[in-house]
């Protein structure tokens, strides 16, 4: 089983607090899945404003979470750790669906599969459950691309 915990995410994702939105990988087949948890906490900063009276993550943190997920996926893929100057950026986004929300106290599992790899875009199929009940589901496609403020 291929496992990763917070310290091991942070080599392969430019990301940090509080945009950081991958807890922990529970397991990975390089070049096939990937299966990751974010745990929705009250205390997350978005929750002051969506809403103070009904927590309610939003729909595109979520998704956020799913593209962090596929970088995961595509960097372990290829095998290797981004170097400073590489980011993984998002190159679209089909057939987005919300199907239940997610609030505090939730685990949200992250799966998401790889499609195709084909001139450095990544498409991937994604689900993210809460219970085994599907909360939300997309078509990701993803790019690495270099950081012009890096060098």
């Amino acid at each position: 089983m291929n496992t990763m915990n917070v310290n091991e995410i942070k080599k392969y994702l430019a990301h940090r607090y509080p945009f950081l939105l991958v807890d922990k990988v529970l397991d990975f087949e390089p070049g096939k899945s990937l299966t990751a948890v974010k745990n929705v906490t009250v205390n997350e900063p978005f929750f002051q404003g969506h809403f103070p009276d009904y927590p309610v993550m939003p729909g595109v943190l979520i998704m956020e979470a799913l593209a962090q997920a596929t970088g995961l996926l595509g960097f372990r893929t290829m095998d290797e750790e981004p170097n400073d100057g590489m980011l993984y950026l998002f190159a679209g986004i089909d057939k987005a669906r919300f199907k239940r929300q997610v609030v505090p106290g939730d685990v949200l599992t992250l799966d998401v599969v790889l499609i195709k790899r084909s001139r450095g875009i990544w498409k991937f199929d994604c689900k993210a459950t809460v219970d085994g009940k599907l909360a939300a589901s997309a078509e990701i496609m993803c790019a690495a691309t270099t950081n012009p403020s890096a060098s």
